[in-house]
């Protein structure tokens, strides 16, 4: 496989072509080496806009909708984000290129050891990884920005809660085939905006479907 022309396809053929027209965006998309962070005997798939299961029951998002999540938060270099759910550790790193620092939890001892060592091999200094179960618990701050990196099936207003005002917050919720990706951000200490970007089916994050016997 010639790399370097995979990636451009994905970028151009894929990100770009799914309405991720910000620079920047694409800039690090082009920039952080994705097949260094796919799972061993995937390396074929590291551009191609499909899940990648990762263990646990867990997947890598695809790259479009990587993409749609970097341009909806819109970083900037001074902002402090927390991503939940850190998995392979790719999405950390575009989120720390964009970022001053981020703050990545996962319930899984494994997957931030794995990130830890791809994080490292890149160069990527500015993150700190948490063992956390966030359908639990947050890291006790406020952030700029927030991503949530699987789905979850209703909305947790505890996300919202842990930004700053004036923070965005990405996360994906419902139910599959078609769950809704939103952007919210929180415009004052009681209040916040709400916008679905598109349609999409993703993994549900640990603890982040409801038992089936839940009724409302």
């Amino acid at each position: 496989m010639n790399t370097e022309f995979a990636r451009q396809q994905m970028v151009n053929q894929q990100v770009r072509a799914w309405n991720v027209l910000d620079a920047t965006v694409l800039q690090v998309i082009s920039t952080v080496p994705r097949e260094r962070f796919v799972p061993a005997g995937f390396e074929a798939l590291a551009f191609a806009d499909t899940q990648i299961p990762i263990g646990h029951g867990q997947s890598m998002m695809t790259p479009t909708v990587e993409g749609r999540l970097l341009q909806a938060l819109g970083l900037r270099r001074s902002d402090n984000v927390l991503e939940i759910g850190t998995g392979t550790g790719f999405l950390t790193a575009c989120l720390a290129s964009l970022a001053a620092s981020v703050t990545s939890v996962d319930i899984h001892d494994e997957f931030l050891r794995t990130a830890a060592r791809h994080l490292e091999d890149i160069g990527i200094e500015n993150v700190d990884l948490v063992t956390m179960d966030a359908t639990q618990e947050l890291p006790k701050d406020h952030y700029d920005a927030i991503a949530v990196t699987g789905s979850i099936q209703t909305f947790d207003p505890r996300y919202v809660e842990a930004l700053r005002p004036g923070g965005r917050l990405f996360v994906i919720v419902g139910d599959a085939p078609a769950m809704d990706a939103r952007l919210i951000c929180r415009t004052g200490d009681n209040d916040w905006r709400s916008e679905t970007l598109f349609e999409t089916n993703l993994t549900p994050i640990l603890h982040g479907a409801l038992p089936p016997q839940f009724s409302f």
